[in-house]
């Protein structure tokens, strides 16, 4: 008889079509189980931030050793060397998208495992809930080429739009550009922020999590990012092939 953890490793090499590899990028994403709600308040999502930036480290670092009543200090402690390079990532209430590159042998995996399980434990012990908080296995995209990569910041940045658009954001379209545009400058989920210094609204996490210097320098300076995203928001998306 198999055992669980073997029948577990099966299903996942089955689902998988690929292995990761060290200096390839990769499109991660998970959703709540049965679609339902992983952040249900403020403190939610700056949990999870604050495990994108601890969990991503090759030495373990404990929730019981960090000071939850000081987040900004957190994104200032020495973690040491990181499993992978992150470009981008977004929170959304029910999934969370991320834009990463391995580091590391097997660094896609452990930090995945590490972020989901840490959250998992904060959340079911906050809302006194069993069970699996996220779908199995955490979906993972290669990114195919250059032009796919450069996609995947507007993709990801854009995610947002969904919360306040979900009609238009289905029909590949943005249907009020100007309040889309608002509510980006507004969202403070998504590393949006580490591209658009100049704007008013920042967030010291957002510098820590993501490493821009590890992808293609697209955009030559914040104006040019923010152009980027401002024509996609215009032109509407008409090409979305990973949307989960």
């Amino acid at each position: 008889m198999t055992s669980g953890l073997a029948a577990l490793k099966l299903i996942t090499t089955m689902e998988r079509k690929f292995t990761f590899s060290v200096g390839e990028y990769y499109h991660l994403f998970s959703r709540g189980t049965a679609r339902q709600k992983i952040f249900l308040d403020q403190r939610d999502y700056q949990r999870f931030l604050v495990l994108l930036y601890v969990s991503n480290a090759q030495e373990t670092i404990h929730a019981s050793d960090l000071n939850f009543k000081k987040i900004d200090a957190i994104f200032t402690a020495a973690r040491g060397d990181t499993l992978t390079d992150i470009g981008a990532y977004c929170l959304m209430p029910n999934h969370f998208h991320l834009l990463v590159r391995e580091k590391s042998e097997k660094g896609v995996s452990l930090f995945l495992r590490k972020l989901l399980t840490g959250y998992s434990m904060y959340f079911n012990k906050k809302y006194q809930r069993p069970g699996s908080l996220f779908g199995h296995p955490f979906g993972a995209q290669p990114v195919a080429d250059d032009r796919h990569l450069k996609y995947l910041f507007a993709y990801i940045h854009l995610n947002p739009v969904k919360i306040t658009d979900p009609t238009g954001w289905a029909g590949k379209r943005i249907a009020d550009p100007a309040l889309a545009q608002k509510f980006l400058k507004s969202y403070r989920f998504s590393s949006y922020f580490s591209y658009v210094k100049d704007n008013p609204c920042q967030y010291p996490e957002t510098g820590a999590i993501v490493a821009p210097a590890a992808f293609p320098d697209y955009f030559s300076g914040t104006n040019d990012f923010q152009g980027f995203i401002d024509d996609w928001i215009e032109d509407g998306d008409a090409n979305v092939k990973d949307n989960p």
